[in-house]
């Protein structure tokens, strides 16, 4: 069994994105690995903008980061890039934290126009922290997630098999 972190850049829990982890991490922990997650947005705002390394909530952010096997790194798009949210969480990891850790990308965006932003806003900032097995990431268009009345979410077929066999890749490199 593995540990993998999820790391979200959202800054609302309602997000659409969240229809994506959700599935992520129910098919992980079926395939037998511990599964956390670190919602930035609820992480002190104030210690992320002043890179505050002394904060507790940091300091145990970082620690979940530092003894995970895999990360999945999970964001909406916006202006063709993962949020302002993630980046300052990420300016925080260490240099080289990301090393040896599998990397699972989960993007969501508007449109198809943003496909690309996980090759090239995301993937040279985890290489610069050391990450070296990034996996093919699953890019979502917000169309195929429908928000349910009730509560949870709904995913096109086709999204949720292309997230099913991105956790079969993750489980299989662990």
């Amino acid at each position: 069994m593995s540990n993998i972190i999820m790391i979200s850049g959202s800054s609302n829990t309602g997000s659409r994105l969240y229809g994506l982890m959700e599935v992520v991490s129910n098919h992980l922990k079926e395939l037998g690995h511990a599964v956390e997650w670190i919602e930035v947005a609820e992480l002190p705002a104030e210690d992320l903008i002043r890179a505050n390394w002394n904060s507790t909530a940091i300091k145990e952010a970082l620690q979940v980061v530092a003894a995970a096997d895999a990360v999945v790194i999970a964001s909406p798009v916006y202006k063709a890039a993962y949020t302002g949210v993630l980046k300052t969480f990420l300016d925080l990891i260490p240099q080289k934290g990301l090393e040896n850790k599998v990397m699972l990308p989960l993007f969501i965006g508007g449109s198809l126009a943003h496909l690309l932003s996980i090759d090239y806003a995301l993937k040279p900032v985890l290489s610069s922290l050391g990450a070296t097995h990034i996996l093919q990431g699953v890019y979502a268009v917000d169309l195929w997630v429908e928000k349910q009345e009730g509560g949870g979410f709904s995913l096109s077929e086709e999204l949720a098999e292309r997230l099913q066999r991105a956790c079969e890749q993750l489980h299989l490199v662990l």
